[in-house]
C-alpha cells in the first residue's frame, strides 16, 4: 500500500501560540525525551494514558546515512489495565530540512517538515486514516496529536514530549 502525505495548517489543531521553527528535525530531536500521552476513544468515551521516554539516536545505516532511530518505552494504561508499551520509528533526514518517517521495518509512515514549527501529516492504515498535527513549542518541547478514524475507530492521541537534560 502506498502512503499519502498531506500538509495543511488550516486543517490542524495547533494552538494559537507562535511555533518554534526547526530547520533540521533530526538534529533537534536527538537525545532523550519524556512522553506524556493522553488517549481518548470518542465513540465509547474511554480515556487512557501512556507515560515513558523516547530516545532519538543515530543508527548505523550505510544505505541511508544520517538515519535517526526514535525508540519509545513506557507504560500504557487503558481500560484500567497498565502494561508495558513501546514502538520504534526511523527518521530519514533530507538535505532540504525535511525528513521521511518510516516504521522500523521500513514501511512509510509520513513526511515531516518542521521548518515553520508546525506540520500536519496523513497516513492510511487499512480501513483507518491517521491524521497528525505536530507543533514545536520551543527548544525543549513539542507535541503531536493523532486523530485516528475508521469504520470502528474514532481516537484522539495527544503526546507531549519534553527534553530530558542531564
Amino acid at each position: 500500500m502506498t502512503a499519502t502525505f498531506t500538509h495543511s495548517a488550516s486543517e490542524s489543531t495547533f494552538s494559537s501560540s507562535k511555533a518554534f521553527p526547526v530547520p533540521d528535525p533530526a538534529r533537534y530531536l536527538l537525545g532523550m525525551w519524556s512522553i506524556e500521552r493522553e488517549m481518548e476513544d470518542r465513540i465509547t468515551g474511554e480515556r487512557g494514558t501512556y507515560r515513558g521516554t523516547a530516545v532519538f539516536a543515530h543508527v548505523d545505516d550505510d544505505a541511508d546515512p544520517g538515519t535517526v532511530q526514535h525508540a519509545e518505552n513506557g507504560e500504557m494504561t487503558w481500560r484500567g489495565v497498565t502494561r508495558p508499551a513501546g514502538r520504534v520509528l526511523h527518521l530519514h533526514p533530507r538535505e532540504d530540512g525535511t525528513a521521511r518517517v518510516t516504521f522500523a521495518d521500513g514501511r512509510p509512515f509520513h513526511d515531516l517538515d518542521l521548518r515553520e514549527g508546525r506540520w500536519t501529516a496523513g497516513h492510511p492504515c487499512r480501513a483507518d486514516q491517521y491524521s497528525g498535527a505536530f507543533e514545536v513549542l520551543g527548544p525543549d518541547g513539542w507535541q503531536v496529536t493523532w486523530t485516528v478514524t475508521g469504520p470502528a475507530k474514532d481516537l484522539v492521541l495527544t503526546s507531549f514530549y519534553t527534553r530530558i537534560r542531564h
